[in-house]
C-alpha cells in the first residue's frame, strides 16, 4: 500500500507541477498578447492626434491666407488712387510670404505624417496659392489689370481646402 500512496502522491505532485507551469505559460502568453494590443492601440491614437493636428494647422493657415486675400480684394476695390493701394498691397504681400512659410512647413510635417492621398491633397491646395500670388505680383510691378482676376482664384483655392478636409476628414476616421 506505501508503493501505491507514494506512487500516487508522486503522479499527483507531477500533475500539480505540470498544470501551473502550462498555467503560468499561458498567463505569460496572455499577458504578451495584451502588451503587443495596448502598443498597438497606444499608437494608433498617437498618430491620429499627430496627424489631425498636422491637419488642422494647415486649414488654420489656409485660413490666414484667405483673410489676406480678401483684404488683397478689398484694396483692389477700394476708390483709392493706384499710388495709395501699393503701400497696402506690398504689405498684403509680406504677409502671404510669411504666412506661406508656415503653410509650407505645415505641408513638410504633413508628408511626414502621411498618408499620401492627404500629402496629396495638402501639396494640391500649395499650388492652389501660385495664381493669385502671381496675380498680386504683376499688380505690384505695375500691371493695372492684373488685380482684376484676383478674385477667380478664390474658387480654386477654397475647392483646394475642402477637397484637402474632405481627405483628411477620411484619413483621420480610417485610423
Amino acid at each position: 500500500m506505501t508503493d501505491s500512496a507514494l506512487w500516487f502522491s508522486s503522479l499527483t505532485a507531477g500533475t500539480a507541477v505540470l498544470a501551473s507551469w502550462v498555467t503560468s505559460r499561458g498567463t505569460a502568453r496572455a499577458a504578451q498578447i495584451q502588451a503587443n494590443t495596448a502598443e498597438k492601440t497606444q499608437r494608433v491614437v498617437r498618430i491620429s492626434e499627430a496627424r489631425r493636428t498636422a491637419y488642422v494647422s494647415l486649414i488654420e493657415q489656409a485660413h490666414k491666407m484667405a483673410e489676406l486675400y480678401w483684404m488683397i480684394s478689398d484694396i483692389h476695390t477700394s476708390a483709392a488712387p493706384r499710388i495709395e493701394q501699393l503701400p497696402a498691397l506690398k504689405e498684403a504681400r509680406a504677409g502671404l510670404r510669411e504666412e506661406y512659410a508656415q503653410l509650407r512647413h505645415v505641408i513638410w510635417v504633413i508628408n511626414l505624417e502621411g498618408p499620401d492621398t492627404v500629402a496629396e491633397a495638402a501639396e494640391n491646395l500649395r499650388l492652389a496659392t501660385r495664381p493669385p500670388y502671381r496675380v498680386l505680383e504683376a499688380a505690384i510691378a505695375g500691371d493695372s489689370s492684373a488685380l482684376t482676376e484676383f478674385d477667380q482664384y478664390y474658387d480654386p483655392f477654397w475647392l483646394a481646402l475642402l477637397a484637402f478636409v474632405s481627405t483628411a476628414r477620411s484619413a483621420v476616421h480610417d485610423l
